[in-house]
């Protein structure tokens, strides 16, 4: 007596065999959607670091610039953030005599409206200079030196924010 197959069985074939035709010719396929995507994206890996070289005198101050360049679809939060709790763009220094930070300041934000926020929210896209104002001891031993510290950041896009990453950054100063 031969058998006939189940519904199910063959529910399952029909399924399996859809899953590996090729899309008709006015579609594109598109790979499934994994669920550990947004897990991959580091706060961090979006944002490039570019310190520039400063000059300065011993017995004197001066200006240093790092240019922060956020990948295109992404921001992070401004310094003040809009909020308490979201993670602000911040920059750490370690103390490193004779050279000394008196002041750290953060560009203008964009203030933009999100999908996960009731409010707009200050942010940085795009090309931003955090601008840091150096001191030089007197008699500061003159050559070519870095000052050592830590950007942190956490970056969004337009529906999720990601965990806040930090990253060391060095900013070459030539006493003269």
């Amino acid at each position: 007596m031969k058998s006939i197959p189940s519904v199910a069985a063959l529910t399952f074939f029909a399924v399996l065999l859809s899953g590996c035709s090729k899309p008709e010719p006015n579609q594109t396929a598109r790979p499934a959607a994994s669920p550990t995507a947004s897990a991959k994206i580091a706060s961090i890996d979006v944002v490039k670091v570019n310190p520039e070289e400063v000059t300065i005198s011993p017995g004197s101050s001066a200006e240093a610039s790092v240019r922060l360049t956020i990948d295109k679809g992404y921001h992070v939060n401004a310094n003040p953030p809009t909020f308490p709790y979201l993670k602000p763009t911040e920059m750490l220094f370690k103390p490193a005599p004779p050279m000394s930070v008196a002041l750290i300041i953060y560009p203008t934000a964009n203030t933009r409206k999100f999908q996960f926020a009731e409010k707009p929210l200050a942010v940085y896209e795009g090309e931003v200079v955090i601008k840091v104002q150096l001191k030089v001891e007197k008699g500061a031993p003159k050559g070519k030196q870095n000052l050592s510290g830590k950007l942190r950041v956490q970056a969004c896009d337009e529906e999720v924010c990601y965990a806040p990453g930090e990253r060391d950054i060095m900013i070459p100063v030539n006493i003269q």
